[in-house]
């Protein structure tokens, strides 16, 4: 399962990185990184509510 970010909505609130923080990282310029291109199955429910709690809409879960 891939996770993408839209940078260009992404606002930096950092919920993602409290909810699955081996996942996402915010920079200190306010922008989500992810670590890695494909996330374990195991991680899916973390993952899915990282991407329902983006209060910008910035993030997408693949597959």
């Amino acid at each position: 399962m891939r996770v993408e970010v839209d940078l260009g909505k992404c606002t930096g609130h950092g919920i993602c990185e409290s909810i699955a923080e081996d996942v996402f990282e915010v920079s200190d310029e306010g922008m989500v990184r992810i670590h890695g291109d494909d996330q374990p199955e195991t991680d899916r429910e973390r993952i899915q509510l990282a991407v329902a709690q983006c209060p910008a809409g910035a993030l997408r879960l693949q597959g």
